[in-house]
């Protein structure tokens, strides 16, 4: 079959997501073995493999796009991604937006810490945005652990530490603290993609989704270092209720929104 008529066909089955062109041409270019822009560029030229067909029957079944190819972009930086580690979303990047912000006018954080680091996204990206820093991201997964450690060896050789731990951090004061706890309500319903095979740990934080900001808020202060600042992701219902959590334990807090307008990450000092 031609790359085209495959696409088409694809695109078709993938109807329950927001992108269906768009995650077959991204399991198309992973079975091509070429990127997503070459493939548009040359889209006339190609047949489908028969690799592709496999990736479509696994999409079909709502396997999400970034366990099938094994990688997701986050901010500058592509991260290896893998079952067992949540996969970064666009959304997470209003805490690098936000942290830009903040040291904009200045040399930039030395040391940075990302609690639940994950794949390691919101580290590597803000060691990415400041080439002088250096950091330590910390999670309880093993699973994380080890896919944040090859990110980490390959994006960032040298700068970025990767250590089992949790919200109470390493005991040091980082001039920036990035975190994106789980704050999913325990009954909330998600998509199939989702609740199917991203882990469950990293997602949701009991009846109201804010067990995790509960422990951590009497934890933040002591880590960030003076003038410093934490980047906290909230769910985008969670503005006034998650920043109460900050102040009721003498931190300033102002909300940051994403790209759709959305109350999205919590900007927290002491």
């Amino acid at each position: 079959m031609s790359a085209r008529a495959a696409l088409a066909e694809a695109a078709a089955r993938f109807s329950f997501s927001a992108t269906p062109r768009l995650d077959a041409e991204l399991l198309l270019a992973h079975a091509l073995g070429i990127t997503r822009e070459r493939l548009l560029l040359t889209l006339g030229d190609h047949i489908a493999p028969p690799a592709f067909a496999a990736l479509v029957e696994r999409r079909a079944r709502h396997e999400p796009v970034a366990y099938l190819t094994g990688t997701r972009a986050f901010w500058t930086v592509d991260l290896d991604v893998a079952p067992g580690v949540l996969i970064p979303r666009a959304d997470s990047e209003t805490l690098i937006e936000a942290a830009v912000a903040h040291f904009t006018g200045s040399a930039g954080p030395k040391r940075v810490l990302d609690l639940g680091t994950g794949s390691g996204a919101l580290l590597l990206a803000a060691l990415d945005q400041w080439p002088a820093a250096s950091g330590i991201g910390l999670d309880a997964s093993p699973a994380a652990l080890a896919i944040a450690a090859a990110n980490a060896a390959r994006i960032a050789p040298g700068r970025a530490t990767i250590a089992s731990g949790g919200w109470e951090g390493t005991g040091e004061a980082f001039d920036l603290v990035l975190c994106n706890p789980p704050y999913i309500a325990d009954a909330a319903s998600l998509p199939r993609e989702v609740t199917d095979y991203e882990p469950a740990s990293a997602l949701f934080a009991g009846a109201d989704g804010l067990d995790d900001y509960r422990a951590l808020a009497p934890l933040l202060g002591r880590q960030i270092a003076p003038g410093g600042v934490a980047c906290i992701e909230i769910g985008a219902d969670q503005g006034a209720s998650a920043a109460a959590l900050f102040r009721a334990v003498g931190c300033d807090v102002t909300l940051r929104r994403d790209l759709a307008g959305r109350d999205r990450c919590l900007v927290v000092t002491p």
